[in-house]
């Protein structure tokens, strides 16, 4: 069954399906903190939410899904990274960190999002293109009008192995920020 939260716009709910996706994110955020990935489902969400398990699964399809839309809404929902830096690639570098630093803040979730924006739900997929096009348009802002297509795209592909890094706990976010700099500056000044 394909969820009424991703497959149709937040804006075509009526006030009382928006409030229950409000409870039930807020109680996907709330569980994931104090059990942790491996402890929340998604009847055990629903239940702190206050709806029944069916309710729940008509907005939420899986416990990916669920990681998927609370991450989504971590990029979202809090103040854009702001571009800082006399040139692109520290401009760029200061995005990334702000990134990560925000993506580090919440270390139940960035686990729970990692497996998640790996799965084969089709929800999820729609949220990861979501999710894509977000850190797409905030490369983009950073390094101003005219932005290169393949550079661009370089720093997508590069930033998502990053956050497929630190989500296996190779490093954390912050440390994968810093490790990030170089990185951005051999994309952005072509060196090789």
């Amino acid at each position: 069954m394909s969820s009424q939260v991703s497959s149709a716009p937040r804006q075509g709910l009526n006030p009382r399906q928006a409030e229950t996706v409000e409870r039930l994110l807020a109680a996907g955020d709330q569980e994931l903190r104090e059990v942790g990935v491996d402890g929340l489902t998604v009847r055990t969400v629903a239940l702190r939410a206050g709806v029944s398990a069916a309710t729940a699964y008509t907005y939420l399809s899986s416990k990916n899904h669920l990681f998927a839309e609370l991450f989504l809404r971590l990029l979202t929902d809090t103040d854009p990274p702001v571009p800082t830096g006399k040139d692109a690639v520290e401009r760029v570098q200061s995005v990334i960190r702000q990134t990560m630093g925000s993506l580090g803040s919440s270390p139940e979730l960035a686990a729970g999002a990692t497996l998640a924006l790996l799965s084969t739900d089709p929800d999820v997929a729609r949220l990861r293109l979501r999710i894509g096009a977000e850190f797409v348009e905030r490369f983009r802002g950073a390094l101003g009008d005219g932005a290169d297509p393949v550079v661009l795209e370089a720093l997508a592909l590069t930033f998502s192995g990053a956050l497929l890094q630190a989500g296996m706990g190779l490093m954390t976010y912050t440390e994968m920020g810093e490790r990030l700099d170089a990185v951005v500056a051999t994309i952005l000044r072509g060196n090789v």
